[in-house]
């Protein structure tokens, strides 16, 4: 298919250690630490699938599943399942291991909205994604109630910042 891109074109690896300034004071990854990760491996593979530049339009919930440890290895992957006209559903997986005993838990997943933009700051178009194997194709297939979802959640989000708005409780 022209102007369409398979998902491992755009799939992403990232890897660091977890070091102490990385920690909360119970010994693991600080939560926000892991979501920057999250939100920067998601945009490498959004830019990688479009070819432009891309802002984040919405996280789904961060599920952490397992402590990641000082010393550990964290490991993200990400990689595009579903594209509408301008925006990116982005995958990411994040695994720890510890590099002496060599255990790997899955510690995070989460899906993130991208949308790619041109030179003036307009949403332009991308390519469509292919999936290729059981699990790509599952998760393009299920992208769409996942956007329904993420429809409804925004639509949530602006009734109660209109209720709140910007002026101060007392």
């Amino acid at each position: 298919m022209e102007n369409s891109k398979c998902c491992r074109e755009s799939f992403v690896v990232k890897t660091s250690i977890v070091l102490p300034p990385d920690t909360n004071t119970y010994g693991t990854m600080f939560g926000g630490k892991l979501m920057a990760y999250i939100d920067e491996i998601a945009a490498m593979a959004a830019m990688r699938h479009a070819r432009k530049p891309v802002v984040t339009a919405s996280t789904d919930s961060i599920d952490f599943l397992h402590p990641i440890y000082e010393g550990n290895a964290v490991c993200l992957e990400a990689f595009v399942t579903y594209t509408g006209r301008t925006s990116m559903e982005v995958f990411v997986k994040v695994i720890a291991e510890d590099l002496i005993t060599g255990d790997r838990n899955v510690c995070a997943l989460s899906f993130l909205t991208l949308v790619a933009v041109d030179e003036n700051g307009n949403p332009s178009p991308v390519p469509q994604v292919i999936p290729e194997t059981e699990e790509e194709k599952s998760l393009f297939e299920t992208a769409k109630e996942r956007a329904e979802i993420r429809k409804k959640r925004k639509i949530e989000s602006e009734i109660v910042a209109s209720r709140f708005g910007t002026k101060l409780p007392w």
